[in-house]
């Protein structure tokens, strides 16, 4: 296959997934500047490896995974910026019953705000699974760790959620299953 061939592939694929990976980009930094970036990067990484990725079993898998190391090597290089984000944040107030709508911007900046204090592989896991709707096993992938990791990871992160965002918060979605509902 022609270095032409490669390259039209590559576009083609890009040019159809751009946006799918902005979205996603952007439940994981939760800034659309930085989501920007991050799909960028992304999408650079998966050109270089586009040999590998158009062999892959499945393209998106792999894209995602390359999107996901992304922004977990961002996320290194930020870590002391954001410990201070954090902090700043620290002072964001609960959601009170009256204001769970999921249709109300409140809701939704709360939620992104708590999406935004959760540890770099925990949101990852979150975003994967419950935004993304992937199973254990291909999230598991796109992370390159064990279905027990995400399932423990999962576990943790929407307990911490739900201690952001207040007990009350998780009568959106069963416990058991659809603890995601609340984030779409």
């Amino acid at each position: 296959m022609g270095d032409q061939t490669r390259v039209d592939e590559f576009t083609e694929y890009a040019t159809a997934r751009q946006n799918h990976l902005l979205r996603t980009a952007y439940l994981l930094c939760g800034d659309w500047h930085g989501a920007q970036d991050l799909t960028q990067t992304a999408l650079l990484n998966l050109c270089k490896a586009w040999n590998r990725a158009s062999r892959a079993d499945s393209v998106d898998a792999y894209a995602h995974k390359t999107l996901i190391n992304a922004y977990i090597r961002g996320q290194r290089k930020l870590r002391r910026e954001r410990e201070l984000r954090v902090e700043a944040l620290s002072g964001t107030e609960r959601l009170n019953s009256a204001t769970h709508d999921p249709d109300r911007p409140e809701t939704r900046l709360a939620l992104l705000s708590a999406l935004d204090r959760l540890p770099a592989r925990a949101r990852a896991v979150v975003v994967l699974r419950f935004w993304e709707d992937l199973s254990v096993e291909a999230t598991a992938a796109a992370l390159d760790c064990s279905t027990g990791n995400v399932k423990s990871q999962s576990s943790r992160a929407l307990a911490k959620l739900r201690v952001l965002l207040g007990e009350e918060f998780s009568a959106y979605g069963p416990r058991s299953g659809a603890e995601g509902t609340a984030l779409k």
